[in-house]
C-alpha cells in the first residue's frame, strides 16, 4: 500500500499539478489587488493619476502582443 501510494506522489507533476500553481497564483494577485484597493490613500492616488486613461493606452499594445503572439 504504502509503495503505490510513493509511486503516485512520484509522478504527480502533471498537468494537475500546473494547474493547481496557476489558479492559486491568480489567487494570491486577486488577494493582493484587493488589498492594495482597500487602502484608501491607493483609491486617492489612482483615481487622481487617472487609471482610465492608462488603460486606454495600453489596450493597443496589448492587441500587438497577441497578434505577435499567435504568429
Amino acid at each position: 500500500m504504502e509503495i503505490e501510494v510513493l509511486k503516485h506522489v512520484e509522478h504527480a507533476d502533471g498537468p494537475d499539478k500546473e494547474t493547481l500553481y496557476l489558479i492559486g497564483g491568480i489567487a494570491m494577485v486577486m488577494l493582493g489587488a484587493g488589498l492594495l484597493l482597500s487602502n484608501s490613500r491607493v483609491r486617492e492616488y489612482l483615481s487622481d493619476a487617472g487609471l482610465g486613461k492608462f488603460v486606454a493606452a495600453a489596450i493597443p499594445d496589448l492587441e500587438r502582443y497577441f497578434r505577435l503572439r499567435s504568429m
